[in-house]
C-alpha cells in the first residue's frame, strides 16, 4: 500500500512512522487511520522489526487531533463508527508484540493524545503539548482518552483534564506520569533512537512476554497478575535466547539474541 497520510521507514531493526499531515498539523480522519491500520499489520508481520517509534512530520505537531472537518459532517451513528474505527485501530497499535515508543514533538491533542496513550512510553520535546479539549466542542473523547488515561494517571486527574480541556505542557505532563521523559527540541528523535536500539538488542521472546505481562496484570488482581508472570517467565526460560542470555552471562561475555517474538 502506498502512504499519502504517514511515512513508515526500518533501519537496523528500528521502524520509525511518521505521521505526515503538516499542513493539517497531522490531524486523524478516515484515510490516516486506514493507513496507520494497514502499517500496524505490516509491522506486525516483519519479524525483523524490534521496536517501533512513533512521530508527527514538521515543527508543530505530533497529531493536533481528530479532523474537526470530518467529525463536523458525521451522524450519531457515523460519529460511534467513527469512534470504533479509531479505538479499533489505536487498539491494534498498542497491541503490538513489539515495544513502541511515541516520540511526542509538539501538539498531542484530542486523537493524538489517545494515540501516544497506546504506545509503551512517552518521550517529548520541551514543546510538546498534551490534552484532551474535546470537553470544548461539546464532545468527549473517542478513541480510548477517558480509558487509557485514568489507568496510567489515575481517574481523578483524568476527569480534571477532560472536564477543563486544557493543555498541559510538557513538564506537567511529565509531573504528573503521561510522558517518562523530556528533551530539547534537537534531542528528541537522537534520545529516543538510542533508547530504541538498547531496547532492540534484547529478546524478542522476553520483550513480548514483559509486554504481555505488564499489560495483563494491570486488568486483574495481584494474584492472578503473579501467575500469569510465572507462567511467562516459565515460557522465556524455554526460549534459545534464554538459553543464549544465561550461557553468554556465565561465559562473560556479551549475548547476541537472534530468537524470534514466538520464542
Amino acid at each position: 500500500m502506498t502512504y499519502t497520510c504517514l511515512d513508515l521507514t526500518c533501519t537496523d531493526g528500528i521502524a520509525t512512522l511518521t505521521f505526515n499531515r503538516p499542513k493539517a498539523l497531522n490531524a486523524l480522519n478516515s484515510a490516516l487511520l486506514t493507513e496507520l491500520a494497514d502499517a500496524v499489520r505490516q509491522v506486525d508481520a516483519d519479524e525483523t522489526v524490534r521496536v517501533l517509534i512513533l512521530t508527527g512530520a514538521g515543527e508543530k505537531s505530533f497529531i493536533a487531533g481528530a479532523d474537526i472537518t470530518e467529525i463536523a459532517t458525521l451522524s450519531p451513528l457515523g460519529a460511534k463508527q467513527f469512534a470504533q474505527f479509531g479505538q479499533e485501530v489505536i487498539s491494534s497499535l498498542q497491541a503490538l508484540p513489539i515495544p513502541v515508543i511515541a516520540a511526542v514533538n509538539g501538539f498531542a491533542l484530542g486523537g493524538g493524545c489517545e494515540m501516544a496513550l497506546a504506545c509503551d512510553f512517552i518521550y517529548a520535546s520541551e514543546k510538546a503539548i498534551f490534552g484532551l479539549p474535546e470537553i470544548t466542542l461539546g464532545l468527549i473523547p473517542g478513541f480510548g482518552g477517558t480509558q487509557r488515561l485514568a489507568r496510567l494517571i489515575g481517574a481523578n486527574r483524568t476527569k480534571e483534564m477532560v472536564f477543563t480541556g486544557r493543555h498541559l505542557s510538557a513538564a506537567e505532563a511529565r509531573e504528573i506520569g503521561l510522558v517518562n521523559k523530556v528533551f530539547a527540541p534537537e534531542e528528541l528523535m537522537t534520545k529516543t533512537l538510542d533508547v530504541a536500539r538498547v531496547i532492540g538488542g534484547k529478546g524478542k521472546a522476553s520483550l513480548r512476554a514483559a509486554k504481555e505481562t505488564i499489560g495483563q496484570g494491570l486488568n486483574t488482581d495481584l494474584a492472578t497478575g503473579l501467575a500469569i508472570e510465572r507462567d511467562a517467565f516459565a515460557l522465556c526460560l524455554a526460549s534459545p535466547d534464554a538459553q543464549e542470555g544465561t550461557t553468554a552471562f556465565l561465559e562473560k561475555r556479551k549475548p547476541v539474541f537472534t530468537g524470534s517474538r514466538k520464542g
